[in-house]
């Protein structure tokens, strides 16, 4: 028997959003966008005796099961909160809305945050944050769950593409502060898709 989401989608990829088509040169861009990162000594996160062994971030094999097109229902009224970080840091976000999509049949739902300092800059008040965490976590993926970067849609569906998932800085160097993943966006589902973690 199928969802009333998985009917939601249906519908809405007829009347035209087929335009939402996965890209495998879009995933390679952003593998070798965040390699050339990583390697750049001004911008990268890598500790220096990381940085100078540093070929290639570990990634899954682009994977069309993992790019999906998500209802967003945005959601009213929030206020904004204090995320936990890996450290005593606690920026202001507030939820932007919840995404709600299928994988192997399975409905899911994820909630989308926007940073409330960042959104002040004009280049970013579009910017959506999407923390997430898998059954991969900790396993083959950095235990601290991943982002992905989405921005704001015009309408009511939005693609997240978790092959471009990347880690948190904290994955590579301690230093950093990184947000820790809401307990809400843990999915009971692995995602092989996206940055595998750093060291084994």
């Amino acid at each position: 028997m199928r969802t009333l989401f998985t009917l939601f989608l249906l519908v809405q990829l007829n009347l035209g959003f087929g335009q939402y088509k996965f890209d495998v040169s879009a995933v390679a861009k952003f593998q070798k966008e965040l390699n050339s990162e990583y390697a750049d000594a001004k911008i990268s996160p890598l500790t220096p005796k990381d940085l100078a062994e540093f070929k290639t971030l570990d990634f899954y094999p682009a994977n069309e099961t993992f790019y999906v097109v998500a209802k967003l229902v945005r959601t009213k009224k929030e206020k904004p909160f204090e995320m936990k970080t890996s450290t005593d840091r606690k920026p202001l976000y507030v939820k932007y809305g919840e995404l709600s999509f299928t994988i192997d049949g399975r409905d899911l739902k994820l909630n989308v945050y926007k940073n409330m300092e960042l959104s002040k800059k004009e280049e970013y008040n579009d910017y959506l944050f999407l923390p997430f965490s898998d059954l991969t976590s900790g396993n083959e993926s950095y235990i601290g769950g991943k982002y992905i970067d989405l921005k704001i849609p015009k309408g009511d569906a939005i693609v997240i593409d978790f092959n471009t998932s990347y880690n948190p800085y904290c994955a590579y160097n301690s230093i950093y502060s990184c947000p820790k993943v809401p307990l809400e966006n843990d999915l009971d589902i692995e995602i092989k898709a996206g940055v595998k973690k750093f060291h084994d």
